[in-house]
């Protein structure tokens, strides 16, 4: 469900939006959260590897998403945050090779499509760990 959503949000004539704030705003309509303005607003330096090709924006943005979802009050009171967290990255890494935003380009990203090769990992692992999690 949150890869369609995503594919919506990756049309660049109507949102045009990093991938940072793809994963954001999809997961905001995916799963009700209701985040504000500003709150789409705070994810768009973590844009382009947060504008140095580092960390890759799919990731930064799910990782916001899970904190959105399960931070209890505050990170030392999260274990189970910490835990998805670090599950998020080893998935997409084991999948995609990398986390580098530089190499993903390298290795994935298409003229036409841009990054979404990568952005759509992203929301299958990041869908599949919350439909799990909130089951629970």
């Amino acid at each position: 469900m949150l890869k369609d959503i995503v594919k919506k949000y990756r049309d660049k004539e109507k949102y045009d939006l990093s991938c940072s704030e793809t994963m954001v705003y999809a997961a905001n309509e995916a799963y009700s959260l209701n985040l504000d303005e500003k709150t789409l607003k705070a994810l768009a330096p973590f844009s382009g590897g947060m504008w140095t090709e580092d960390t890759c924006g799919a990731i930064t943005g799910s990782l916001a998403v899970l904190g959105i979802l399960f931070t209890d009050k505050r990170a030392h009171n999260s274990d189970q945050l910490k835990e998805l967290v670090i599950e998020f990255q080893e998935k997409f890494e084991e999948k995609l090779k990398t986390k580098k935003c530089d190499r993903l380009k390298s290795m994935y990203r298409k003229e036409e499509e841009g990054c979404n090769d990568i952005i759509y990992v992203a929301s299958e692992i990041l869908d599949y760990i919350i439909v799990r999690e909130l089951k629970h």
